[in-house]
């Protein structure tokens, strides 16, 4: 029996009978349109060779998108409910038994998953996209590579480099761990209920070495807040506060970094950063 996906009137169906009404708290925006499942699927490159994590799968049309393609899908789902119901939904839609895990958790939280997964697909609620993709990145090191749907100001800054208006500190922290690039635009009608905000696809495919240890990365990231959280200064000041507590001792950091005092956060790639965080630590 293959796999079938879940259409807008059945969407609609599930959510009445779990009593389920898409809440702003969780980010829910469930997508209704099949053809957006299978794209993002295909923008993933998934196939049946893959082990898939999905985050926050809600109602399950993302899940037996992915499903179809063969690939096992360890899903992850916060809201009780949901989680319990999703087993049930892709039975009935003819996916095999075994070939979908579900962790009732917080995504934020989850520390082991089930399945060792190599790719990440998801639709991601907005409001803590950044936070849970970092979070998969550090915690997951056998993520190879994965695509999500996030809003478009998210996307477009995970994706953006050094010298954009919209480079920032998430950009700098997703790069530490590959490249990002924006894998298409998403249509706000395709989902329920409609969002005020519009939609992109965003890939990554994580480094083959990793760039540092786990020290350094930490070392790296807090040069990268400190640079951001006052992103209209040079980085002599910026940075003060984390090299050495003075504007002095900054940029002799930094000179040494092979950065310029007179910089500012935007201007400088994750190598920059790494750099200037070991220098700091004294190697």
């Amino acid at each position: 029996m293959p796999v079938t996906l879940l259409g807008a009137a059945e969407i609609r169906t599930l959510a009445a009978a779990l009593d389920v009404t898409p809440t702003k708290k969780l980010g829910q925006n469930f997508v209704v349109d099949a053809n957006t499942v299978r794209k993002i699927v295909q923008a993933a490159s998934v196939t049946a060779d893959d082990r898939v994590v999905e985050i926050g799968p809600g109602l399950g049309s993302l899940t037996l998108a992915i499903l179809e393609t063969g690939a096992p899908v360890t899903a992850v789902e916060i809201d009780h409910r949901l989680a319990e119901r999703l087993p049930a939904t892709a039975a009935a839609h003819g996916v095999a038994t075994g070939a979908l895990t579900v962790v009732d958790a917080d995504a934020l939280h989850v520390h082991e998953l089930p399945g060792d997964p190599n790719v990440l697909v998801a639709n991601l609620p907005y409001n803590v996209s950044v936070p849970v993709l970092l979070h998969f990145l550090e915690t997951f090191p056998g993520l190879e590579r994965g695509v999500v749907m996030v809003q478009a100001e998210v996307g477009e800054r995970l994706a953006a480099a050094p010298g954009s208006k919209v480079y920032g500190a998430p950009s700098a922290k997703a790069a530490w761990y590959g490249p990002w690039r924006l894998a298409g635009t998403v249509s706000r009608q395709v989902f329920w209920p409609v969002p005020n905000v519009d939609s992109v696809l965003v890939g990554f495919t994580r480094n083959p070495e990793p760039r540092g240890t786990e020290d350094e990365r930490r070392r790296t990231f807090a040069v990268i807040d400190a640079a951001f959280q006052q992103r209209r200064k040079m980085l002599r000041q910026a940075l003060s506060l984390v090299l050495g507590g003075s504007a002095a001792s900054a940029s002799e950091i930094l000179e040494r970094a092979g950065v310029a005092p007179t910089a500012r956060g935007e201007q400088l790639t994750v190598d920059d950063f790494h750099r200037i965080a070991e220098v700091a630590a004294g190697r």
